[in-house]
């Protein structure tokens, strides 16, 4: 369950531990409990800073396979709120490993405007993360929802295993993952990022707030702010940071829609990378300059100054000044908008074939979009469910030939083209069929199928910017050969322009291109 390279690694990482920490156990019988006990017992005999007594249970946790962790503070045991319910190896390894440094004292990952705001609640918010060990994009919202539990003893959250609590599963309806509960009734499905959650926690609770205490020291004014952490945003941030330019970066998470795609194999001298490796290299390579970093954070506005410059409003409260701004704030998966979509998501409709894949084992299931993206997710729902139909709108697949064959190679794939979807139909809130339109005929046909994965191209990122600047029918904004748009000094570039093909080298290329503009404007001014 846990080799001997892991444990090294977590008595190295436990250096970085001010106090030590406790797992506490449930009580109860499960088969799966002595695993569980030996795989704590192991990586409490890594350090002395990591205690465990696997006779000292607490009643009050889920159940059998359940355990809390404990921050020894001041001399006592103190409740971090953090629990697991399950052995989370897999991807959610990083997030028992990352709790275990931050109950230790260990610096938190999230911006301390965010840190400063989740202090702030002041309502009990109870969160249970049901996630699949397989999945890749689980972790963030985990480790996010673990750091607010840190922050303030109202915030607890426990980390469910899907698979060994299928009833749990089964009796929410959980289809899809990571699947996040609060105070037990849903809260968000799929990939959500710390900004997003904040800001869903205060649509929901817009009392949520306690008053705050004065006010600080705010960001002095800045040459350049990039928002948006994708590969647009980074190679903007970089060039404009070797300018000797004051620059700060605001973003939801570094990598942007990068961070959610498997192997990366078109990246130029690069033959094969995943999103996960790229996005880190992101970060690293932003660390070697002097780029003030405001991950987990969101623009909610952006004004004008008296003296032409631009002020940057934070969903954290915070605000300060700029002279440019470089808008790169890429795109996101692009919804059907028929009915049953958006009221299924989490219960059939899904967006993450590697996350939600596992979910459809056996069945059948539709996968819309005929592009690339979409038969990727063809050939990786092959080999877990029964049978794919993949629904492509135009009359002929979009995808490179290179995976078109592959795919037709599979005995379980079937391609419809000139089908519009017109609904996603469900029972007792499971999807059970889908209903498409034969473009080429008029005819409407129904398809009874248990999951549907929407893979139909990006919607750019612009809601707060419009009616700031000029956007085209499709919501991109609008720039030139530059990356200027209509406004004075302000700049975009990637995914969420107008620029066509959405590619990582493109993207890069572009920041680079809004950067070397932005540097001369501010030189002309």
């Amino acid at each position: 369950m846990i080799d001997q390279n892991l444990l090294d690694a977590i008595k190295s990482y436990s250096e970085n531990m001010t106090r030590p920490i406790t797992f506490v156990l449930g009580s109860g019988e499960h088969e799966k409990r002595s695993e569980l006990i030996d795989f704590l017992s192991k990586i409490a005999g890594t350090t002395d800073k990591i205690n465990f007594d696997a006779q000292a249970t607490d009643n009050s946790l889920p159940s059998a396979i359940s355990f809390a962790i404990y921050s020894h503070i001041d001399g006592a045991l103190s409740d971090t709120g953090i629990v697991f319910s399950g052995i989370p190896g897999g991807h959610e390894f990083t997030s028992l490993v990352l709790a275990i440094l931050q109950a230790g004292g260990h610096t938190l990952k999230l911006d301390e405007g965010i840190q400063k705001l989740i202090k702030r609640f002041n309502k009990p918010l109870q969160f249970q993360t049901y996630v699949s060990l397989s999945c890749h994009n689980c972790p963030e919202v985990v480790q996010a929802l673990n750091q607010f539990a840190i922050l303030n003893d109202n915030i607890s959250n426990e980390m469910i295993d899907g698979a060994l609590f299928q009833e749990q599963v089964e009796a929410n309806n959980i289809q899809g993952v990571p699947a996040v509960f609060l105070n037990g009734k849903p809260f968000a499905n799929g990939l959500i990022d710390t900004a997003k959650l904040i800001e869903k926690l205060q649509e929901q609770f817009p009392d949520l707030l306690a008053e705050a205490g004065a006010d600080e020291d705010q960001l002095e004014q800045q040459d350049v702010t990039i928002i948006g952490a994708g590969p647009a945003g980074v190679a903007a941030a970089i060039y404009t940071a070797r300018k000797g330019l004051k620059v700060t970066m605001v973003a939801d998470r570094i990598g942007g829609q990068v961070k959610d795609t498997q192997d990366i194999e078109n990246l130029i001298s690069v033959p094969l990378t995943t999103g996960n490796e790229l996005s880190a290299n992101f970060e690293k390579h932003l660390r070697e300059y002097n780029i003030t970093l405001k991950e987990h954070v969101s623009v909610k506005e952006i004004g004008e100054t008296a003296e032409e410059n631009y002020s940057i409003h934070l969903n954290t409260g915070e605000s300060f000044e700029t002279r440019s701004i470089i808008l790169a704030t890429g795109a996101q998966w692009r919804k059907l908008g028929v009915p049953g979509e958006e009221e299924n998501i989490g219960q059939g409709v899904a967006y993450c074939a590697h996350c939600d894949g596992p979910f459809f084992k056996g069945k059948d299931i539709a996968v819309i979009g005929g592009g690339n993206s979409g038969v990727e997710a063809a050939l990786d729902l092959a080999g877990i469910v029964n049978h794919v139909t993949v629904l492509e709108f135009a009359d002929d697949l979009k995808a490179d030939q290179v995976l078109i064959n592959k795919a037709k190679e599979k005995d379980n794939i079937e391609f419809i083209t000139n089908a519009a979807t017109q609904e996603i139909k469900a029972t007792d809130n499971k999807v059970t069929s889908i209903v498409y339109q034969d473009r080429s005929t008029g005819e409407t046909h129904e398809r009874d199928l248990s999951g549907v994965f929407v893979q139909i191209g990006l919607m750019p990122n612009t809601d707060f910017v419009k009616g700031f600047v000029d956007l085209n029918r499709f919501g991109e904004i609008e720039i030139d050969e530059r990356c200027r748009t209509d406004r004075k000094g302000i700049f975009a570039c990637g995914d969420v322009t107008t620029v066509p093909f959405k590619q990582i080298n493109i993207a890069m290329g572009e920041g680079s291109k809004a950067a070397l503009s932005a540097f001369e404007y501010l030189v002309m001014q």
